[in-house]
């Protein structure tokens, strides 16, 4: 089966594929990421060689989620449902093989104070020295990120921002015409409940434009 063909063929079913296709299986990538790209009149589709063995069913709904990006369309189709639900349950298959003797207490603590201890460890590292990503979760290999740059913070920092990747964790991502929404009003509604966190936020900003001005980098106030 040749998956783009397939995919396509299924989104728009009265219309001709007028570009020559490339499927490739990679290590290059990331765990379950892939990507597409369109130059000239060819389709190329990467992906990482975890997704080799997953049903073909979930792959052409990764693949129509990728065409509809570069073609500009929006849909929904039984298949992009598929991969959406299996891109959520990923976490509970993904080994847990690194963690962090700063970041696991962090962890450990919030999980006790805020989900009754009932969400699972996942992989816990720290990231580059960034201020463009503060911190992130990745859904593809259940990871919480934190930069670098909050070390020697205060663990009421911290665990802020642990908070608020714990709960993309826990609340996960809501899916509307192929487009993902990470920060739901009940996202938001529970990053509220966080004990003064408008100013723990202020803390953050003071830390970050400190760090700026002493290695002289571009400020960037963003979080996911």
């Amino acid at each position: 089966m040749n998956l783009i063909q397939e995919s396509y063929h299924r989104l728009f079913p009265e219309k001709p594929l007028q570009y020559e296709t490339i499927v490739e299986y990679n290590r290059r990538l990331a765990d379950f990421n892939a990507n597409i790209r369109l130059t000239k009149n060819v389709i190329k589709l990467n992906l990482n060689l975890e997704w080799k063995d997953i049903d073909d069913e979930i792959k052409i709904g990764l693949t129509q989620s990728l065409l509809l990006k570069i073609l500009k369309q929006k849909k929904n189709t039984p298949n992009l449902e598929l991969y959406h639900h299996f891109i959520k349950s990923i976490p509970i298959l993904t080994p847990k093989t690194e963690t962090d003797p700063i970041l696991e207490p962090s962890f450990k603590k919030i999980n006790q104070t805020f989900f009754q201890n009932e969400m699972e460890q996942p992989n816990l590292i720290w990231g580059q020295p960034s201020f463009r990503k503060l911190a992130s979760y990745n859904f593809h290999n259940d990871t919480i990120t934190i930069s670098t740059f909050f070390k020697d913070a205060r663990p009421e920092v911290l665990n802020f921002l642990m908070y608020h990747e714990m709960l993309h964790k826990h609340h996960k991502f809501h899916v509307k015409n192929n487009r993902s929404s990470f920060h739901s009003p009940q996202f938001k509604h529970a990053e509220k409940q966080y004990p003064q966190h408008q100013e723990i936020e202020k803390e953050i900003n003071r830390i970050i434009k400190t760090k700026k001005r002493s290695q002289k980098l571009p400020f960037f106030d963003l979080f996911r």
